[in-house]
């Protein structure tokens, strides 16, 4: 019995080797039941897989009037409930059997028979119609051993069970004798062609490899047999449980095809697929079928109905007509038929999954053959992996015999020796693998890894796990899950050693954890932050912009509120961030003195133009998308490349508040109603409707063609907004964004003149793009050429309330004086030095065109998308939660160039319903799960429907479905758009 100190020791020493965490976990979970499964990776790829199924249903089988006309496919659920008999049910049986007979190569000349039950079935009905108690020459030899004798006693009656029947078989007919069955000394093993032909047997049967699935016969055994078989064809019948065999035989290929031919195999098909269980299949050589033709003449023993593959010719004599396997349920692959059908009641359904299985996994994986040598290659990728890790060790000794679909492992933990507590970490371990988890004598609890379920190993079985490896795994997969058996056996010791000490009285102290990110800032210093733009534009009762809300903001997440410039860094609370606000700075001048050393740790602005010379070591954020302005070479300058701090944005922030102010761009002029005019001649009376109306025509919005540049936030809000008008919207960007941009109902451009040709509206949202340090000029600049003005309608409209270097001016002016052009919206940066009065900025050559112009440009101080005062707030709270994240855990939110050493990205944020979708996004959407279930229900009803209507070719049954659902339909498809804009999932993808 181990003492405390030893335990302490073996505790100590597990939680070492897993003080790195869980392991990757397997694309699959489940590691039970066949070499062939559905490989589905999670919950969704099984419902993916599912429709995916249904849509192979509906197109595979279809409904056909009496004139041959196509009225629709069959649906799932149809199917599910349709008799045994008939079409589709006898197309369905046809197919699957065939489609097994072709994937696993079964010779032409064999029959392959089908029926209820599982292995224990299929085993029934091999034995029972080849044995015959009556054939006093007839040996069997079993290569398992006597049930009850010493080797087979350790197992239990699953193990037995296989051989019990046969004695029974024997032992209860009238001319039995179970002298006559030979017992092999150990499971699995085939003695050489001369002992079999010595002991004088006609049947070899083959369960001791599946008793424990972990076993295989080795090439020289398998060679043995056949030669066996060959030296009397037509007298020695050689029958294996294939469940572990078929796709996970590792012999020669000439080997493989010859057991498949020469010898009867048996297999609970339906289960090992992965579809519903409950059907065996059974192959049988011509031989075979002679002798059980022959044994009906003169039978020991009474067949179940639901077993028997040799049914009376003449079905109204079931006693004293002749009974053979001519009108058996068999498939014949010569003929391309069934026989016979299923004999009992069958799920038409579940077959179907199993053709559509065997499909996928032909897809996936390629042919048997290819399947086979996966098998053996993952056979190898675990011996490889045990001879490295000695915790677990392989039941098989003999490497030639591993099974190649199944692995059993054993423990060898030389810190525990009482048998009781191995096998409580064992089963612990078990928890851990699954979905249970483990909790600690304290209460601590670890979740479940959820990485290998269904890896028990069968009472009495010398091994702790067993798992199904077959070729439909990735090796990567099979050494995921030796990890995770090793990781969850050491966590799992660690649980029953504290049970253990806890009776002793030794407690370990419960660690708390936050589960959030670990504070990396420094509790002995004060920070300082600089804000050098409004964080609000509400006015306030002393006249000047509202202030407040970012104040209180700060002061709820602990931070320190100043007005006015950083004087005495020493006076300030040490622990705490301090921002101070100082939204008058403007020019060089003024910063530099404040930033040229550092003063501040880190920065928050919006329009004001920062100095490369300003330090801020810990970053900055810029209130708004665009980040040219961020000249600071502590991140590199505006593009945020090679600097020692991250440089960060709250992208989408005024991205609603510009597009509208574009639509309002647009609808000054487009529809050209006068309404100014017709305004003053209606409110001084002079109009006549019938009369004068005609005197002013217009267009509506609807049907003309705006094509916008860029499909940022700010561009894909204003694609929105003139989508809900009506209009025609083109989008020029990158290729990748085609996809998205195709989704949501817009055309893509590939060139901004692709996109402007024809456009009756051009709207600009590209940005300035890099900067280029040896010329000093942003590549998105003059974007806007002469080129892409001349695809423009006549007298289109043109908007750029992006960056006023994005469009030539000088083009422009052409355009605005060859009419090609009529309406210019600018919104653009001008700046004007308190000093000497001058001015600057972008707006400059436009101003110049205005004065040639007069009337034909609307001219804006950038001020589209700073003008409104909620988008402000929320720029300045989110730059606060950045600044906060960047200082106190080096969490980067919106990064903007490259990601300095020493920080960790966190993704980006906008708002709901703003730009991408992100992770993020789609995790907060999962916690609001009122809105997330309506969403479910909602588009499973919208799927329903229209997958029914698709299904259905029949107009009678389309127009009962339309009649009874038309109204949910239009209902649901409304709800499911409103939650999607809820819960922030419509739009293109985070990439």
């Amino acid at each position: 019995m181990m003492n405390t100190v030893q335990m302490q020791e073996q505790r100590l020493k597990a939680l070492e080797l897993t003080r790195l965490g869980a392991p990757a976990r397997p694309s699959n979970s489940f590691f039970g039941v066949g070499p062939i499964t559905d490989a589905t990776t999670d919950e969704v790829d099984g419902r993916l897989r599912r429709m995916a199924f249904e849509a192979w249903i509906e197109k595979t089988y279809r409904k056909f009037d009496d004139r041959d006309i196509d009225i629709g496919g069959f649906t799932a659920a149809e199917i599910s409930r349709i008799m045994h008999r008939g079409y589709p049910a006898d197309k369905i049986l046809t197919d699957m059997m065939r489609a097994i007979h072709r994937y696993f190569g079964f010779p032409t000349s064999n029959r392959m028979a089908v029926g209820l039950g599982g292995g224990h079935s299929g085993f029934t009905v091999c034995a029972q119609h080849l044995m015959n108690a009556n054939d006093a020459s007839q040996r069997i030899y079993v290569d398992t051993p006597r049930p009850e004798s010493d080797p087979s006693k350790a197992g239990g009656f699953f193990r037995q069970s296989w051989a019990t029947q046969l004695i029974e078989m024997q032992r209860f007919a009238e001319k039995g004798c179970e002298s006559r069955i030979h017992f092999a000394a150990s499971e699995g093993i085939i003695p050489t062609a001369e002992e079999l032909a010595n002991l004088g047997v006609s049947i070899f049967v083959g369960v001791g490899h599946e008793t424990t699935g972990a076993n295989a016969y080795t090439s020289r055994e398998i060679g043995e047999l056949l030669k066996w078989l060959d030296g009397d064809p037509s007298n020695r019948h050689a029958v294996f449980d294939a469940t572990s065999m078929l796709g996970a035989m590792p012999w020669e290929p000439e080997l493989v095809a010859a057991v498949m031919a020469k010898c009867c195999l048996f297999t609970p098909f339906q289960k090992a697929i992965g579809g519903v269980s409950g059907y065996f299949v059974a192959t049988f050589t011509p031989q075979a079928l002679a002798l059980i033709d022959k044994n009906q003449q003169d039978p020991a023993w009474a067949i179940p109905r639901q077993l028997k593959i040799a049914p009376p010719t003449d079905p109204s004599r079931p006693f004293s007509t002749k009974r053979t396997v001519d009108v058996g349920p068999f498939y014949d692959a010569g003929e391309d038929r069934m026989l016979g059908g299923v004999i009992n009641t069958f799920s038409a359904l579940a077959l179907a999954e199993t053709t559509f299985g065997l499909l996928q996994c032909e897809a996936r994986v390629g042919s048997v053959v290819e399947l086979n040598r996966r098998s053996t290659v993952n056979r190898k990728v675990v011996d490889e992996w045990v001879q490295r890790h000695p915790l677990l060790s392989l039941s098989v000794a003999d490497a030639e015999r591993r099974g190649a679909a199944v692995t059993l492992l054993t423990v060898r933990d030389d810190g525990i020796s009482e048998p009781d507590i191995h096998a409580r970490i064992i089963a612990r371990s078990k928890q851990l693998l699954g979905y249970e988890g483990i909790t600690h004598p304290n209460g601590e609890y670890e979740p479940g890894l959820d990485a290998a379920r269904y890896v028990n190993a069968f009472p009495g079985t010398p091994g702790d796990y067993r798992a199904w490896i077959g070729g439909i795994r990735e090796p990567e997969d099979v050494v995921a899950l030796l990890e995770n058996l090793q990781y969850a056996y050491l966590r799992a010791k660690i649980v029953v050693l504290e049970e253990e000490l806890a009776k002793q009285g030794v407690i370990f102290e419960r660690q708390e954890t936050s589960g959030g990110p670990v504070r990396k800032d420094d509790p002995a210093r004060a920070y300082a932050v600089l804000v050098v733009d409004l964080v609000g534009l509400r006015i306030a009762a002393d006249g000047h912009p509202d202030h407040s809300e970012i104040e209180a903001y700060v002061e709820e997440k602990g931070g320190v509120f100043h007005l006015g410039p950083l004087d005495d860094r020493t006076a300030l609370e040490k622990g705490r961030i301090h921002f101070f606000y100082q939204p008058d700075l403007s020019t060089d001048a003024e910063i530099l003195p404040q930033t040229d050393k550092g003063q501040y740790d880190a920065l928050i602005a919006a329009a004001t133009s920062i100095p490369k010379a300003s330090v801020f070591p810990l970053g900055g954020v810029r209130i708004g998308a665009g980040t040219g302005n961020m000249g600071s070479a502590s991140w590199g300058g505006g593009n945020g490349e090679g600097g020692d701090a991250p440089l960060m944005n709250t992208p989408g922030i005024n991205s609603r508040a510009t597009a509208q102010m574009v639509m309002k761009a647009v609808l000054k002029v487009v529809p050209d109603l006068p309404v100014d005019r017709l305004h003053r001649m209606v409110a001084v009376g002079d109009f006549d409707t019938g009369r004068q109306l005609k005197d002013f025509p217009t267009s509506k919005l609807e049907g003309r063609k705006i094509a916008v540049l860029g499909y940022g936030n700010i561009g894909r809000e204003v694609a929105k907004l003139a989508k809900a008008f009506g209009m025609r919207v083109a989008i020029y960007a990158r290729e990748r964004h085609r996809r998205w941009i195709e989704a949501e109902g817009f055309e893509y451009a590939g060139s901004p003149v692709e996109a402007a040709t024809g456009a009756d509206v051009l709207s600009v949202h590209i940005g300035l793009g890099r900067l280029d340090a040896a010329t000093g000029v942003y590549s998105n600049a003059r974007t806007v050429s002469a080129e892409v003005l001349a695809a423009l309608k006549d007298g289109a409209v043109l908007v750029n309330y992006d960056r006023g270097e994005v469009v030539d001016a000088t083009a422009l002016d052409a355009a605005l004086s060859s009419g090609k052009v009529a309406h210019a919206a600018i919104d653009a940066d001008l700046f004007k030095d308190s000093a000497t009065g001058s001015l600057s900025g972008p707006m400059l050559p436009y101003i110049r065109l205005e004065e040639r112009h007069r009337g034909k440009l609307e001219l804006l101080p950038h001020a589209a998308a700073d003008t409104d005062h909620p988008s402000r707030v929320a720029g300045a709270k989110q730059a606060v939660d950045q600044i906060f994240d960047v200082i106190q855990f080096r969490l980067v939110t919106n990064l903007k160039g490259d990601l300095p050493e020493g920080y960790v990205s966190a993704g980006s944020r906008t708002p709901v319903g703003i730009g991408r979708v992100t992770k993020q996004a789609i995790l907060e959407a999962v916690s609001k799960t009122d809105l997330l279930k309506e969403l479910q229900q909602a588009s499973e009803r919208v799927a329903t429907v229209v997958g029914a209507l698709a299904a259905v070719s029949d107009p009678a049954n389309r127009s009962r479905i339309v009649e009874r659902y038309t109204a949910m339909l239009v209902e649901d498809i409304g709800r499911q758009r409103v939650l999607l804009d809820q819960l922030g999932l419509y739009g293109p993808a985070e990439e």
